[in-house]
């Protein structure tokens, strides 16, 4: 499993994105998870006798084991990743952030697109839709994107507000064609705005699209609340509000109200059909490449 580096050391997206993807394909040759409709899901162990041809001699150059390919599949799935840009997503302001995170998610997957032949395309959305491009699976599109997201990796704190629901509303009038909508997101916890986003995401589903949610959080210090016992004062990132307090005066009950909040964002995707999983920054990304490639094999 890959733990994504630090801001500081993330200085190939490309490269890394190829690493985890690699190093995710050869995890399944050995896993149970057989029977997705990807090119590398069918390997199996060269046995004697075997025809040459059929080897996947990439795969034995970097392991030094011989597979076979049973066969390629060439598929036409189209996929849009949408990405919160706000200013939350630049937690915790040091080293990793969600931000950096969801970028590193989405150029894994981006890699995967363009090995299954796939159309990939990228919405980045604050306050409102700041671009959505077009999907298309080839190799200069690939490199376009992934340009994108280099950009996003050295992108200062916009200090804007998420404002979720007007952009994916856009993002479900202008993706014309069925297609897997992935949307890597903190979400809001104000109740108005949490209504508003599933309204919008209801609406993608009612022009047919599927829609994969990835809630990205700091797990540490956003689930556990995970911090020393002294006085600290906090500062939300989008409206610059502070608070002075000690965090185990509250501990318990932030935990409580954290907890219910989750499971409202679970109840509510489970009602709209929608998947959702949650992404602490503290887990590999792998798990990213996980849930894509179940969903994708649903829809396929």
């Amino acid at each position: 499993m890959t733990v994504i580096p630090p801001q500081s050391a993330i200085e190939n997206l490309e490269l890394i994105a190829r690493q985890v993807v690699e190093g995710f394909i050869i995890g399944l040759h050995k896993s149970p998870f057989h029977g997705f409709s990807v090119e590398f899901a069918e390997h199996r162990l060269y046995n004697s006798g075997d025809n040459l041809k059929y080897v996947d001699w990439k795969v034995f150059g970097r392991n030094d084991r011989m597979f076979v390919k049973k066969f390629e599949e060439e598929t036409n799935l189209r996929c849009c990743i949408a990405i919160d840009t706000s200013s939350s997503m630049f937690f915790p302001g040091e080293g990793l952030s969600k931000l950096h995170y969801s970028c590193v998610a989405a150029a894994c997957l981006l890699h995967l697109f363009k090995k299954q032949l796939d159309a990939g395309s990228l919405a980045l959305f604050d306050e409102s839709l700041n671009e959505l491009t077009a999907a298309r699976s080839g190799v200069r599109h690939y490199r376009m994107l992934m340009n994108e997201l280099e950009k996003l990796l050295q992108l200062q704190d916009p200090h804007r507000q998420t404002r979720a629901a007007a952009a994916l509303h856009q993002v479900a009038e202008r993706v014309h064609q069925r297609s897997l909508i992935i949307v890597f997101s903190d979400m809001p916890d104000d109740p108005e705005q949490n209504d508003a986003l599933f309204d919008a995401l209801q609406h993608l589903r009612y022009n047919k699209h599927e829609v994969l949610l990835f809630h990205v959080v700091d797990g540490r210090r956003e689930l556990d609340f995970d911090f020393e016992n002294r006085p600290y004062e906090f500062v939300d990132m989008e409206t610059n509000e502070t608070l002075k307090l000690n965090p185990s005066d509250i501990k318990e009950e932030y935990i409580k109200r954290m907890t219910a909040y989750r499971t409202r964002l679970a109840n509510q995707c489970l009602q709209y059909h929608i998947d959702m999983v949650t992404c602490d920054m503290r887990e590999p990304v792998e798990q990213v490449l996980h849930r894509y490639l179940i969903k994708r094999n649903k829809m396929m």
